[in-house]
């Protein structure tokens, strides 16, 4: 006989039934574009290397495609959905689909932007179909909020991806790729057509999966570290001794400060790694007596 405890996945016309239910309208605003297919989010699923009993965190799980594969291997599940509606409608969904699985689900109202907290077991995985207009800013809040999750696998716009796990060196180095490698090693774990999602995005998608490291030993914060990144980035064709003065004081401080770290003042902000980007926060500290003032942004 079949093993009716299993999961039942979404397919296109459950999702399409649910959100006609529902009234619901996708809006890009919060970047709603749900996956129906099963075999797509089985696949990241696998891919994210889930274990069974694990504690996994699900941002904007939506109508729910993606947290049922995760209840289908036997992982607990803490979703944040920032839409009152679907939150609401999460865990009947699950009732209805996975119902020996429904007490392993914990559904959070909140926005993961700003999310401070998260009740039951901190989470060691995060999963997530990330809404793609805040993809990079959510992640690295979570990452920096959530020292417990050790590793993950996140899909976003494919450019993101490949931007978040660019080295240094490379034309899609920037911001997202310096400020995750203080967290992780991150890497691109594959690409996602348009036709599995509901409505059909007009950008392609890309995975990006991540294993924690541990973040550089240094003096200085990690606010102090992204405040240089994101001076260094803010003009990428401008040499380093240019775009730093403003924290150094002069262009002259800030080449005594790139010297002292070992870094060429001429170099650009794209050819360093997270390292690097520390020596230099570093020297610049010390060069001012104080701290490499300014302020930090996500992304």
């Amino acid at each position: 006989m079949p093993d009716t405890s299993a999961p039942r996945l979404l397919g296109p016309a459950e999702v399409r039934e649910i959100a006609a239910r529902l009234d619901l309208r996708p809006t890009k605003q919060r970047g709603q574009n749900f996956v129906i297919d099963a075999n797509t989010v089985r696949r990241i699923v696998r891919e994210s290397g889930v274990a069974a009993a694990e504690v996994v965190l699900e941002v904007g799980p939506g109508i729910g495609s993606l947290t049922l594969a995760l209840l289908e291997v036997g992982a607990e599940v803490t979703a944040i959905e920032v839409d009152p509606l679907l939150a609401g409608e999460l865990p009947a969904t699950i009732r209805a689909f996975a119902p020996a699985q429904v007490d392993r689900l914990r559904v959070v109202l909140a926005d993961a932007m700003t999310v401070s907290e998260l009740p039951g077991p901190a989470p060691t995985a995060l999963v997530a179909n990330l809404p793609y207009n805040v993809s990079v800013p959510v992640l690295l809040h979570l990452m920096a909020l959530l020292p417990s999750l050790e590793h993950g696998l996140v899909m976003v716009q494919s450019e993101v991806a490949d931007r978040l796990a660019a080295p240094p060196g490379s034309k899609t180095y920037g911001i997202p790729s310096a400020k995750a490698a203080w967290f992780a090693d991150v890497r691109r774990a594959g690409a996602i057509g348009r036709n599995v999602f509901w409505p059909a995005p007009n950008v392609d998608s890309g995975l990006v999966a991540w294993t924690r490291r541990e973040p550089p030993t240094t003096a200085v914060t990690r606010q102090q570290v992204f405040a240089v990144i994101d001076a260094a980035f803010a003009q990428r064709r401008k040499a380093l001794r240019g775009v730093l003065r403003g924290i150094a004081g002069s262009a002259d401080a800030a080449e005594a400060a790139l010297r002292t770290a070992g870094v060429d003042p001429l170099a650009r902000g794209e050819s360093l790694g997270i390292e690097e980007f520390v020596a230099v926060t570093v020297a610049l500290s010390d060069s001012t007596g104080s701290d490499a003032e300014g302020e930090a942004h996500d992304v």
